[in-house]
């Protein structure tokens, strides 16, 4: 388990300098994320506060690519790949043991996020000429480090950085941050981190008499981040489906809203065999979900 505290238990900088990996994580580089931490921390801090702050790297990004949404549960690791392209100046050895860089997704302000999140391991990069290169890293979330809340659902946005060590031990006794580089530029795009939903369906009875009444039952369940666990999707419209035995096409019947704990319930006439399913379009928050569906016997 990775050691990582959420910086939405904290704030500004003081979060900055508590996003840690040990350093056996840290793939090849001889740099752990405490490291990188705190050598942001001093890079964000203000000038009146900070003792010394590394200079400005001469690299930047662009290209950032990340998955449009991010669909995260309760207790599952889940992990998305990013690739971006980084230019440097000359003067920067991108292969060197102690360059790190990484791309970041965060919420509120890049220098004082509400939330950050990042990859198990720096990316990795391909040089394509003298200055530039193709990285390609994760971000990794872990629900059930409680690394999320529900608030944090919706639109997380994109960053990237680097940190050049220079030879410098952050451990040392003689570790001067003036001599290291350090350059992290956000607003390179966005991503849509959501609470996995689940959809049930249940049509009885089985089998039913035609033209008699079937009633369709089913929950519209989502992630709950605060508590680790599925809690009811209230008041949503969900659509009810039905597929004629035989047939591979879904024709909705009628729109059902979910009730104050996420249940559905509703009834239909029996009028041939077939399959009934609820199918959830999806909000900015969470995503769509479609029930298996459910056969009926109509005699």
């Amino acid at each position: 388990m990775r050691i990582r505290a959420t910086v939405a238990a904290v704030s500004g900088a003081l979060a900055l300098s508590v996003l840690a990996v040990p350093a056996a994580q840290a793939d090849d580089s001889v740099a752990s994320r405490a490291d990188v931490a705190k050598v942001r921390q001093a890079a964000h801090a203000a000038s009146a506060r900070a003792a010394g702050k590394p200079y400005a790297l001469n690299v930047s990004f662009s290209n950032f690519k990340i998955a449009k949404t991010v669909k995260v549960g309760t207790t599952n690791h889940v992990a998305t790949t990013v690739t971006y392209t980084l230019t440097h100046g000359a003067d920067v050895d991108i292969a060197a043991r102690d360059f790190v860089t990484d791309p970041i997704i965060y919420r509120g302000s890049y220098t004082a996020p509400d939330n950050m999140l990042y990859g198990n391991k720096p990316a990795k990069c391909t040089a394509t000429n003298a200055t530039t290169a193709t990285c390609k890293g994760t971000i990794d979330v872990y629900p059930g480090d409680h690394e999320l809340r529900n608030t944090d659902a919706g639109t997380w946005r994109a960053a990237a950085e680097a940190t050049a060590f220079n030879g410098q031990d952050p451990a040392g006794e003689t570790f001067d941050i003036t001599k290291v580089g350090y350059k992290g530029q956000s607003g390179l795009g966005s991503t849509l981190m959501q609470r996995f939903s689940k959809l049930t369906v249940d049509a009885s009875p089985e089998p039913v008499k035609k033209g008699k009444p079937i009633t369709v039952t089913g929950k519209l369940s989502r992630a709950n981040w605060d508590r680790g666990t599925y809690n009811g999707y209230v008041e949503q419209p969900v659509n009810l489906q039905f597929r004629k035995n035989g047939t591979n096409t879904y024709t909705t019947v009628k729109t059902v809203k979910t009730n104050a704990t996420g249940n559905l319930k509703t009834t239909v006439t029996a009028a041939q065999d077939g399959y009934f399913r609820f199918t959830f379009a999806g909000t900015t928050t969470t995503p769509a979900a479609t029930a298996t569906g459910d056969f009926v016997d109509v005699r």
